[in-house]
């Protein structure tokens, strides 16, 4: 039962990976040149980088072929953070919205 140590991936997933980022990278560009504003062109350029992340981290980082521990090590605080980021921006916009109500000049 010996295992080839040498193990390689075929050139050819490597291009795919390539010419998928570059599609990827193209849309993101595109959010620009087409001038979006507001929530769409910040949900558009977030989603587009956490796939390109998403993908560079599976195949150039080889997680894809780790074990679920390893993965499930690398996507939970990552969610939490997230998680937490959330919250702070929803307190965030609470403080201020009350910072705004109760020290309003009237004048």
């Amino acid at each position: 039962m010996s295992q080839d140590v040498n193990q390689q991936h075929p050139v050819s997933m490597y291009l795919k990976v390539w010419g998928w980022l570059f599609v990827l990278s193209f849309f993101s560009y595109m959010v620009d040149y087409m001038e979006l504003q507001g929530l769409l062109r910040w949900s558009l350029i977030l989603f587009f980088m956490v796939i390109k992340a998403g993908v560079i981290l599976s195949v150039f980082m080889h997680v894809q072929w780790e074990s679920l521990n390893l993965k499930l090590l690398l996507i939970i605080p990552t969610f939490a953070i997230l998680v937490f980021l959330v919250l702070m921006a929803i307190e965030g916009d609470y403080t201020l919205m009350n910072r705004l109500l109760y020290y309003r000049t009237e004048g």
